[in-house]
């Protein structure tokens, strides 16, 4: 489990490709590395990947295919910028909110409004579908960024940022079009599936209902 607090940001310094797999080296922060083991777990743009070998302060994680199909990862090439976050610990203290590591979707940035001291972001989701999920003043995973949704369309939602998460992130270097990992607060998808799933079994027994006495007029 993550917290969307990100604790540094690493530089990606050389890809090995396969075949639908890829290893990622990443330089990691002097302050990240402390009892950093293989198999650890740590979030990269809010995407949970496991530590497979560390040699200093350059730390490689494996990719496999769904990890490229549904992130942004795939996108990154030697010399990016990425998010990290170490595993949260049951003594940490949860200053964002509480995140698994498992990517939804990627959003597409569609609009950057920049004034002083503030920026607002709009994300554009794959499909509308997933919209049910953003709710305004609701969490969301941006990149492994615990945020809160400002606005909210049919089809877009955006964040307001502060100084602070532009100078410690990557999202203060995002343009027009880049793609961003997505991940929904679980309890609010458990709540609007439960929901949908409840209306739609009192609607079906709704038309049974109806069924019987049309037949029974009959």
């Amino acid at each position: 489990m993550f917290t969307g607090i990100v604790q540094g940001t690493g530089t990606l310094v050389s890809i090995d490709e396969k075949p639908n797999f890829r290893t990622h080296v990443v330089q990691m922060p002097a302050n990240m590395l402390k009892d950093l083991e293989l198999g650890a777990s740590v979030s990269h743009n809010g995407c949970c990947l496991t530590v497979t070998g560390v040699n200093g302060n350059f730390v490689s994680f494996d990719l496999v295919k769904e990890t490229l199909r549904l992130t942004n990862l795939g996108d990154l090439q030697p010399g990016s910028l990425i998010n990290l976050e170490r595993a949260a610990r049951f003594d940490d203290e949860i200053g964002g909110h509480l995140m698994s590591g498992h990517i939804i979707c990627t959003a597409e940035v569609s609009k950057i409004i920049a004034s002083e001291n503030n920026r607002q972001i709009w994300f554009r989701m794959p499909h509308e579908d997933l919209m049910k999920y953003v709710l305004h003043k609701g969490f969301i995973g941006i990149d492994g960024i615990s945020l809160t949704v400002g606005e909210v369309t049919k089809t877009r939602f955006c964040v307001h940022l502060i100084p602070e998460t532009l100078q410690r992130t990557t999202l203060g270097t995002k343009r027009l079009g880049d793609k961003i990992n997505i991940e929904i607060d679980p309890q609010t998808q458990a709540i609007v599936n439960t929901v949908e799933r409840v209306l739609a079994s009192r609607e079906a027994a709704m038309a049974t209902a109806q069924a019987m006495v049309e037949l029974h007029e009959k």
